[in-house]
Parts: C-alpha cells; structure tokens; sequence
C-alpha cells in the first residue's frame, strides 16, 4: 500500500469533503480516502499496482472539484 496527499481546490462544505471521499473510494485499488476541508487536501491510501496518481486526479475533477500542480 501507499499513501498520497493530493491538494483539491473547490471543497467548500462537509459535502464537497464526502463527494470527494466517495469517488475516491470507488477507485479499484483504494482502501482509504480522508479529505481536509480546512486543509483543502485529500489523504488517500492505495494499491499502486491498480490504481495510479493520475486515475486519482481524474476521479476528484469528476466529482467537479480541481487538483492543482
């Protein structure tokens, strides 16, 4: 397993912290999410053989918020 902490613009509530949480979650390959909203960062444990940094990324823009470079 690995950890990664990715920084996400656009978190403004408790919901914004869940949506986020959740799509994470449903990446194959994720155990853990936990998102900070007053940190604005998401802490996310995972198998790196099956899900990558990039699949990670793509997930949180789905869920309609940013994460900068």
């Amino acid at each position: 397993m690995e950890t990664i902490t990715l920084p996400v613009e656009g978190m403004t509530c408790g919901g914004c912290v869940r949506s986020v949480e959740t799509a994470l979650a449903r990446q194959p390959g994720v155990s853990t999410a936990k998102a900070s909203l007053q940190n604005k960062r998401v802490t996310v444990q995972f198998d790196a053989a099956t899900v990558g940094r990039a699949q990670l990324e793509q997930a949180i823009r789905k869920a309609g918020y940013e994460v900068p470079a």
